[in-house]
């Protein structure tokens, strides 16, 4: 039987033919054709965007949509915002959600099924679904607009998947370690903090990696909880460049692809990592 990371590397390298190696070129391409409209309109000039003999590639190409997102005070602080509300939603999400998959995956209790499955129904709820019942709590409690708003309603629909995915790598710990961290007299949270999670770092990363995508990119809850000062990208681009039907669509796309650079470069630097984490919480054994 092929091990965990076996299976991370078949996932992320499969051996492939050349026919196949040419099909999956083919998706690829078609893929990346709205990646490259929006990169080529993002260097275009607004009459050569719009002209009827519009070209396929950028014949005079201009930084003017790249300068302007940074000329935007409200753009940057929209930017700062989201990696703020990014950064603690993955860092709360993997906190959390690592303490309760190791519950869950290392301790028997009464009502641990029945929380398990109040993750996986919570998992089939849309997010659009409880968003007037959030905000009025968020707004009873008086966190309504702050960092605190977004971070705990990202982190509240993160948190499922999250928890799934440790629990899937913990259940192949074996058990023995941790008694070992026992008999050495340490205790049950320095046993999770210095044994078990340096030993699921790749799972950490994943969760923390979906976690943070969700937060980055959100923009229901980014409009709704956020408020004028606490709003994210998505929400200040939506603001920014649509109104009234129409739209710069040259600087939206220029503001689309910076605020894009950051997944991609954080995916392309951890994917190995992130492939290897789901196919260990996918496999038993």
């Amino acid at each position: 039987m092929k091990s965990r990371t076996e299976i991370g590397e078949a996932i992320y390298n499969p051996p492939l033919s050349l026919p196949g190696k040419l099909v999956l070129s083919v998706f690829a391409l078609f893929a990346l054709l709205p990646v490259y409209w929006l990169t080529a309109t993002a260097f275009m000039e607004r009459e050569d965007v719009f002209s009827d003999d519009r070209p396929l590639v950028p014949l005079d190409p201009t930084l003017g949509n790249l300068i302007s997102f940074f000329s935007s005070d409200a753009l940057l602080r929209n930017l700062v915002n989201s990696v703020v509300v990014s950064a603690g939603t993955a860092g709360l999400s993997v906190l959390v959600g690592g303490l309760m998959a190791f519950s869950l995956s290392k301790f028997r209790y009464r009502g641990r099924n029945a929380i398990m499955i109040m993750l996986l129904i919570g998992q089939l709820i849309p997010g659009a679904l409880l968003l007037v019942s959030l905000y009025l709590l968020l707004d009873s409690i008086g966190l309504l607009h702050t960092y605190a708003a977004l971070i705990l309603s990202f982190t509240t629909f993160t948190l499922p998947l999250t928890v799934f995915l440790l629990k899937g790598i913990m259940d192949n710990l074996p058990d023995e370690i941790l008694e070992a961290a026992k008999i050495d007299g340490a205790s049950r949270l320095a046993t999770i903090w210095r044994i078990v999670f340096p030993l699921v770092v790749p799972g950490l990363l994943s969760a923390g990696m979906f976690a943070f995508m969700r937060g980055w990119s959100d923009l229901v809850f980014a409009l709704a909880f956020g408020g004028p000062d606490r709003q994210t990208l998505p929400a200040g681009l939506t603001q920014s460049f649509i109104r009234d039907g129409t739209g710069d669509w040259p600087a939206l796309m220029a503001a689309s692809l910076i605020t894009s650079l950051p997944l991609a470069l954080i995916f392309i630097a951890l994917q190995r990592y992130f492939v290897s984490g789901l196919a260990a919480g996918s496999v038993k054994g």
